[in-house]
């Protein structure tokens, strides 16, 4: 009898140990950069993304500088932003940029046709974009109209923007206010081409691509329009007739949104969920690691030097509307589930920086998983503008390596790897972000480092007690930075027990 006692608790402890998450970080084997610019962001003309959420005006009693709200500003510079995609999305390809400069009071309206029906006024423009990307201190990254514009627009917005000799386009810069030229470096050529942006094929808009990329001159970084979701075909084509040419693109474009039923008529609510689609989420979020995996071949076979990055310049959460609200205006709330969604995504594209040179999450401000949400002059800061503040050390580090064994999150039968992980070292700090996916059950995590060694440990973790946890206007917050008590490392280990439903960043000084 003592025996079969003694039998089956060493069976449970076995099993226990086995059920530890294991990780080994190879800090002697670290090579590829973390690019900053995968921390991005992105502000369409939508809703009151730019309208209210980053511009109100001169006149405006909200405190503003030069009409861009002081609050937004402080939150994005505090968060360190590093680049900023305008003006879409969707509505890039109905902007013509001529509308959007010159006196504000004589600037022709537009009727956004994408989203609302509503009409601007075009009060913001270029100058009005790129003075707000520097004063946040990011860099811009500009997407050119290719469904309605035309080369000769095209190649005119970039003398505009970028010149310095002596034409008709820097001529009406200055007389627009802007002496010298502006150093924009991003520039994209079209958006979802195979949908809102013309509906074309893949072979067609490659071609259209090479015109265009053709008369955008300048030292500068040219990103053709790529695939939505598992469009392999796309990747492929695009990556053949242009990859070849080194001058001529040099980067490619994937949009993946988290649609957490799948369903694009009815895509589940930002709150008041529960387990079942917390889970179905973040199990969606996951393909985003066998999209980048996949795209990559893809690439890989047109350019083994890696010389063109792949640029995730829309993802996150989509889901349905807030109830009473615009529903062209996409306004979401945002939960402690966004915070896990947007910690995954940068996990993963962080652990593939030799590829994803970019990655700009839709969208900054008051719609789909934004990071700032506003309602007139009030402000809140949402639980994924807390992970990438939190995440914001691995901008610009080396890529830290790691293996990871981790047991299961089970939901009705699916599962998918309870722990989540990257690690970067910078300033000799290696710092390390990981997620616990299951809302549940606390994780304990071994993590072993080969190579430097270690004496001091800090750390911070997002987390709350409700899995539909967000904060809001009026009231305290419910969601953000708090400190995390860790041990310090011996023998180059240490054992960290993340929270149920956290982020936890660690970070490890000699």
């Amino acid at each position: 009898m003592k025996s079969t006692i003694l039998t089956n608790l060493l069976l449970l402890l076995i099993l226990a140990a086995n059920s530890q998450t294991k990780i080994i970080l190879h800090t002697d084997q670290a090579k590829d950069k973390i690019s900053k610019d995968i921390y991005g962001h992105f502000a369409e003309h939508l809703g009151h993304c730019i309208y209210g959420g980053i511009y109100v005006g001169e006149d405006s009693e909200i405190p503003n500088i030069r009409g861009f709200r002081d609050d937004v500003v402080g939150a994005l510079k505090d968060m360190q932003i590093p680049v900023l995609r305008w003006p879409g999305g969707c509505f890039a390809d109905t902007y013509h940029w001529k509308d959007g400069i010159g006196l504000r009071g004589q600037r022709p309206s537009i009727v956004n046709v994408h989203w609302g029906g509503v009409t601007e006024d075009n009060s913001f423009g270029t100058h009005e974009f790129l003075d707000f990307c520097e004063l946040v201190g990011a860099e811009a990254y500009i997407n050119i109209n290719v469904g309605s514009g035309t080369v000769q627009e095209a190649s005119e917005w970039v003398e505009y923007v970028t010149s310095s000799n002596k034409s008709p386009m820097t001529e009406l810069r200055k007389k627009n206010g802007r002496e010298e030229p502006w150093s924009v470096k991003y520039w994209g050529i079209g958006n979802e081409n195979w949908g809102c942006g013309g509906n074309m094929t893949p072979e067609y808009y490659a071609d259209v691509y090479k015109q265009f990329a053709t008369f955008t001159r300048g030292n500068l970084y040219k990103i053709a329009c790529g695939p939505s979701d598992f469009d392999y075909n796309w990747m492929d084509v695009v990556m053949q007739k242009t990859a070849r040419n080194p001058g001529l693109v040099q980067g490619v474009s994937l949009h993946y949104y988290t649609i957490q039923t799948g369903n694009w008529s009815d895509k589940g609510n930002a709150a008041g969920f529960g387990e079942k689609e917390w889970f179905e989420t973040l199990n969606k979020t996951l393909e985003m690691e066998n999209l980048v995996t996949r795209h990559s071949t893809i690439m890989d076979k047109y350019d083994p030097q890696k010389r063109v990055g792949m640029i995730v310049d829309e993802w996150g959460n989509w889901f349905n509307v807030e109830e009473g609200t615009n529903p062209g205006f996409l306004f979401q709330q945002n939960s402690l589930r966004d915070a896990m969604v947007a910690a995954i995504n940068l996990n993963i594209f962080n652990n593939h920086a030799d590829r994803v040179k970019m990655t700009n999450i839709a969208q900054m401000v008051n719609v789909l998983q934004s990071v700032i949400l506003t309602k007139d002059e009030e402000m809140v800061l949402t639980p994924t503008y807390y992970v990438f503040k939190m995440y914001n050390v691995h901008q610009d580090a080396t890529l830290v390596p790691s293996n990871i064994s981790t047991e299961n999150y089970t939901y009705n039968s699916k599962s998918v790897p309870a722990v989540n992980v990257s690690s970067s070292i910078k300033d000799g700090v290696l710092s390390i972000t990981l997620c616990n996916l299951n809302p549940n059950k606390a994780q304990k995590v071994e993590l072993e480092i080969t190579g430097d060694s270690y004496a001091e440990a800090s750390a911070s973790v997002i987390t709350s007690d409700k899995l539909d946890a967000y904060n809001d206007f009026g009231k305290n917050e419910d969601v953000n930075i708090r400190n995390f008590e860790v041990d310090k490392p011996k023998n180059g280990k240490l054992t960290v027990e993340l929270p149920s439903k956290s982020v936890v960043l660690v970070q490890l000084k000699q």
